[in-house]
């Protein structure tokens, strides 16, 4: 009998692990919501990353509170703003002691894994199985770091290899166990290279033009006179765009320098051929037009926008490809209906607004990034979802769907009420941001602020300017309402709630007139 009821207990308790859902959070680098065609249909179709937004939510007001690579990342995993975790540029080390969302998984009996990009500098830690990539890590014929604390170099294009690793592990997982799985790609990141299959796809294709892709930016204010995301003056032919430096040598207005010829090679010779030649001879169309038509100003503008479209595109066709592998996994194991997927963009990408590439910014182009979830049973398929959810809610939202509590050191909210529509909106009225990279690489200032429904207000405090905008009437932030004189109580009481919102979140760091 003593026997018998050990069994029923040990069964009872796997049924229980079992119920328990599993989590596969798909991350990619730079993956702006307009390059989804459940977002937009203008430029890709990306059925598989679609599937998520058919089978399940789709939220159209997603928002980070630091949009760059790393910060976004160390949110992820502690569901705390940049000043609280720690990670506030992508040059501080990520201090791994820290309680964080796989730790609390482990803690509460889930497997817990991830393959890719991790970008925190440390090794992690709360996973009980690790393989990442390097920094930035290589599109081509990747390096991994193992768990052993070796690096080996894997044949192959990085979106397919990351997604190679995620399904081995899922082969040897610990079967009847819980597990929550991250695979982190590095595409479609700067600089922009896909595999053949997609440049052969993607490189005669023309896009549409945002409408303020040749605006001219001079005058707007500090900030966005010194940035340097342009794609005309900072994008480079030959190591962005992959135009051979030989076309180039002998025009002084295109001409490489050392360092931009040091990346092309880097990035075409780590190419196998035959691929290489054959993406060489691609390419070898743009320095041919180059030394034809020698265009310049607008007419080049032109050209290189359409040129990164083609070579960002086809890095999103890969990655959608391998989603799709991923969901197709998922229903060949019997594992969909019991397995919340989710899928984001670490944050926004310019895509030509303003004429711009990059991120950084808290304008909504750069801090909006999408969030797709499927979740079976749980989620009414074809939902969408218009309230303002942040990067601080993952792993609350994570941890709610296994029915844990969110830990006190969180900073976001919960979203499963919302998932399974027990509540239509969430207690929060605006969303704070603070960006702190200052002039490392695109040279976008230090800037914090706040984001409500209609308005919202930046401060770059290192230049003590303002930047009022009226996201009804001027969606695309164009317009600085801030010395209008029928924006003054708007303004005054949005900077009373950023105050508020400092206290909220614990920001008291010094910051212009901030103190």
């Amino acid at each position: 009998m003593r026997l018998l009821t050990l069994l029923l207990c040990c069964s009872a308790q796997l049924v229980f692990a079992q119920q328990r859902p599993n989590i596969i959070y798909i991350m990619s680098d730079d993956h702006d919501a307009d390059a989804i065609s459940a977002y937009n249909k203008q430029f890709i179709s990306t059925p598989n990353i679609d599937r998520l937004a058919k089978e399940g939510m789709l939220f159209k007001r997603n928002f980070v509170n630091n949009s760059i690579c790393g910060p976004v990342r160390a949110t992820l995993i502690t569901g705390q703003h940049s000043h609280k975790n720690g990670m506030k540029d992508n040059r501080t080390r990520f201090d791994s002691s820290k309680m964080t969302m796989p730790k609390v998984f482990q803690e509460n009996g889930y497997q817990t894994a991830i393959v890719g990009k991790w970008h925190l500098h440390s090794y992690p830690t709360g996973f009980d199985f690790w393989k990442i990539l390097p920094g930035q890590g290589l599109y081509v014929e990747p390096r991994f770091i193992s768990m052993k604390g070796d690096t080996s170099t894997y044949h192959g294009y990085a979106t397919d290899v990351i997604t190679d690793e995620a399904v081995n592990w899922l082969d040897h997982r610990e079967a009847g166990k819980p597990f929550v799985l991250h695979i982190h790609h590095k595409a479609p990141h700067r600089y922009f290279l896909a595999p053949l299959k997609y440049i052969e796809e993607y490189h005669r294709k023309i896009f549409p033009e945002p409408p303020t892709l040749y605006n001219d930016t001079a005058g707007h204010g500090t900030a966005w006179r010194l940035q340097t995301m342009s794609i005309l003056h900072d994008m480079k032919l030959s190591s962005d765009l992959k135009v051979d430096p030989a076309f180039l040598m002998d025009l002084p207005e295109y001409k490489p320098d050392e360092k931009e010829i040091t990346y092309y090679n880097a990035i075409m010779n780590r190419i196998p051929e035959p691929d290489r030649s054959r993406i060489k001879k691609i390419y070898e169309e743009r320095g041919l037009l180059l030394r034809e038509k020698r265009p310049s100003g607008k007419e080049l503008l032109k050209y290189k926008y359409q040129w990164y479209m083609q070579d960002y595109l086809a890095c999103v066709a890969s990655v959608d490809e391998n989603v799709g592998r991923v969901l197709d996994y998922l229903d060949q194991h019997q594992l969909t209906n019991n397995t919340m997927v989710l899928y984001t963009g670490d944050q926004g990408m310019y895509l030509g607004e303003n004429g711009w590439f990059d991120k950084r910014w808290m304008y909504d182009v750069s801090m909006q990034a999408p969030l797709l979830i499927r979740w079976p049973g749980k989620i009414k398929a074809g939902s969408v979802n218009n309230t303002m959810t942040q990067a601080i809610d993952y792993a609350p939202t994570m941890l709610g769907a296994a029915g844990i509590e969110t830990p006190s050191f969180m900073q976001g909210i919960n979203l499963v009420p919302l998932l399974n529509s027990k509540q239509k909106a969430l207690p929060r009225k605006s969303l704070y941001y603070h960006y702190y990279e200052d002039k490392a690489d695109h040279t976008v200032l230090q800037h914090l602020g706040i984001r409500g429904e209609r308005y919202k207000l930046i401060y770059f405090y290192t230049v003590n300017e303002w930047e009022l905008y009226d996201l009804k009437n001027d969606p695309q932030e164009q317009k600085n309402l801030i010395r209008s004189a029928a924006h003054q109580k708007i303004l005054l009481q949005l900077k009373t709630d950023l105050l508020k919102l400092r206290d909220q979140y614990d920001d008291h760091e010094p910051a212009g007139e901030l103190n």
